[in-house]
């Protein structure tokens, strides 16, 4: 098998583990104390109404970051107005510890089979920022990464998935779409990509599925 066909990953959530996960380690970095952050996202929507808006697409997923990024904040006597500035101070210095395992197998083989791997992201440098893409683990794996912070392109707009397809140089049945958010999936359905909705709380299951389709 060769670079004929692609494996093409959204970022937050899918290959980095979702902040929801690492409370502790934000904490730590933070200098806060243990439990001070309480919302759980998908892992516990009881706790997050805000998350709930979001899957409900009264919010959009920037609004609730923003929202979440303000609130810790505050807690910390500070007026922060970019996502990024919390992905750095929570967890910039160690980018490694946000890599998730699943994500680094699956990068791995796929790139020891041949195939070519690609980022589609509606907010890569905008949520970790640049320094952070950087230092992350493996990103030099990437044949082709496509943000919007750059592109102005958000998914689910169709001109997403063919700009990703067109880099690549592939045609969309030979690739393998893996994302988290339900209205990016159904964007990369109305293309006809061939994809798999991630689970966050079951991403091996995601990754095996998303492996098994590219026939590894």
């Amino acid at each position: 098998m060769t670079g004929e066909r692609a494996l093409i990953l959204d970022f937050g959530g899918v290959v980095t583990r979702t902040l929801f996960e690492t409370h502790d380690i934000s904490e730590r970095a933070l200098g806060l104390p243990p439990g001070s952050l309480t919302w759980r996202g998908p892992f516990d929507p009881a706790t997050d109404p805000l998350w709930v808006a979001m899957q409900n697409r009264e919010i959009t997923e920037r609004d609730y970051w923003l929202a979440r990024t303000r609130e810790v904040g505050r807690v910390l006597g500070e007026e922060w107005t970019e996502m990024q500035t919390f992905v750095r101070r929570a967890r910039g210095a160690e980018p490694e510890l946000a890599l998730r395992p699943e994500a680094r197998d699956a990068i791995v083989k796929v790139k020891a089979a041949g195939l070519k791997l690609a980022i589609l992201s509606n907010e890569l440098d905008l949520f970790y920022g640049v320094e952070f893409r950087k230092r992350f683990p493996l990103i030099e794996l990437f044949d082709v990464i496509v943000d919007a912070t750059y592109t102005k392109i958000l998914k689910p707009d169709p001109r997403a998935y063919e700009l990703v397809l067109s880099e690549l140089g592939l045609p969309r049945e030979a690739c393998v779409f893996v994302e988290d958010q339900k209205k990016n999936i159904e964007g990369a359905d109305a293309v006809r990509l061939p994809y798999v909705h991630f689970d966050v709380t079951r991403p091996a299951e995601g990754y095996a599925r998303a492996l098994g389709m590219l026939g590894l």
